[in-house]
């Protein structure tokens, strides 16, 4: 394991046109699973100049039932999408909450899906699709987090802050983070290269403007990293290609699940390949990754080791994991192999074990498509993944 090295994450903002994408559709998910904890899900969105796209597969009693919809879900659907795009912010002449054309493509869930995930007599229910999904953790922060990016989400977080609190009114939704750090030792312990890209208002699109926002950001840069880390003034890249006016879904279409690697560890850490937003916690894809993270954060959070990546593989209508793998990257103060056999004797790893045990058969999912799924803190039923619960029987399984 290389011990010194630089190092790279990105992260977007809430109005990235991807981001706006993955925040319409689990905001679908939030609705279905606030009507019917047992709906099934799987919605995608298309955002483009004045356009929402939904389409995908749903199943939810009360709203859409034998390929009927409820009175009056139609107008929900939309609404929530549209009350979806307003809290991001957008009000632009090229995507606007109030006037975007909304086009609404769901449909009923196929039965022979239905059939092999569906639990019934004493069939238990199997997982939503084949797939591998992966878990991580590393103590370079206090989240358990990639430094890199911890960082890029956070200066994002600070920004959109600001915008939404009018301390910065010359920012608009779209933004873009790059953090680059130097590790010693497999320490961070400064950035050596920063990129932030900032859709802004037209007052910034001059000389002047460019200064004040590259001000801007410099002092939320000065905020946001630790004392020492900042790089040197030429090694601070703010919207590098020039002006940053038109942006959104305006500027780029957007669709759900582009941002896999943002929504996880900042290529830290493998991927399975599978989005997260859009899909109920019976698919895989989302929930077996959320346990993944859990276990490993917990593996972590113990001392069993300074780096932890768990590996979970699924086959569709099969309940049981097929393989369950941990590598602690030669940082382990226990055999990998007793991990393996301990953690699935500690939180059961089928599609409803995993349920019940993080409470994901609820209306939590809106807070997680921006700005990481992972290294959040635990609030209530939200972030459940992310609790520290299960160190002192981790401890116990592997004495």
């Amino acid at each position: 394991m290389r011990n010194s090295y630089i190092f790279t994450s990105e992260s977007v903002s809430e109005g990235h046109p991807d981001k706006v994408a993955d925040q319409i559709s689990d905001s679908i998910v939030d609705l279905f699973l606030s009507k019917d904890s047992e709906a099934r899900i799987a919605c995608e969105t298309l955002t483009t100049t004045n356009k929402v796209v939904l389409a995908g597969e749903i199943r939810c009693k009360g709203v859409f039932e034998n390929d009927q919809w409820a009175e009056g879900a139609l107008e929900e659907i939309e609404r929530t999408v549209r009350d979806t795009v307003k809290r991001i912010g957008y009000e632009q002449s090229g995507f606007h909450w109030q006037t975007f054309d909304f086009s609404n493509n769901l449909h009923a869930q196929s039965a022979h899906i239905a059939m092999g995930v569906d639990e019934s007599g004493n069939k238990d229910e199997g997982a939503g699709d084949q797939g591998i999904m992966f878990g991580y953790a590393t103590d370079e922060t206090p989240g358990l987090m990639p430094a890199t990016l911890y960082y890029s989400h956070k200066i994002l977080e600070k920004m959109a802050a600001d915008r939404h609190s009018g301390a910065a009114p010359f920012l608009e939704p779209d933004a873009k983070s790059q953090v680059t750090l130097r590790y010693e030792n497999g320490v961070p312990v400064g950035a050596t290269a920063i990129v932030v890209s900032t859709q802004h208002s037209a007052e910034l699109s001059n000389e002047a403007g460019q200064a004040k926002l590259r001000d801007y950001v410099k002092s939320v840069l000065t905020d946001i990293l630790p004392e020492g880390w900042l790089p040197e003034d030429k090694q601070i890249y703010v919207n590098p290609t020039g002006l940053f006016e038109i942006g959104g879904p305006d500027g780029d279409a957007g669709l759900t699940g582009r941002k896999i690697i943002v929504d996880t560890y900042g290529g830290a850490a493998p991927h399975g390949g599978g989005a997260f937003s859009g899909k109920d916690p019976t698919k895989v894809d989302r929930s077996a990754a959320y346990v993944a993270r859990y276990l490993a954060k917990n593996v972590v959070a113990a001392g069993l080791a300074k780096r932890c990546t768990i590996q979970l593989s699924y086959a569709i209508g099969v309940a049981e994991p097929l393989s369950v793998y941990v590598d602690l990257h030669g940082t382990g103060q226990v055999e990998e192999a007793k991990l393996e056999a301990a953690l699935p004797k500690l939180v059961r790893l089928t599609p409803k074990g995993i349920r019940e045990h993080l409470k994901l058969n609820a209306p939590i999912y809106s807070k997680t498509a921006a700005y990481g799924h992972f290294g959040r803190e635990a609030e209530g039923a939200l972030f459940t993944w992310e609790k520290t619960d299960l160190v002192d029987q981790i401890k116990a399984a592997v004495a």
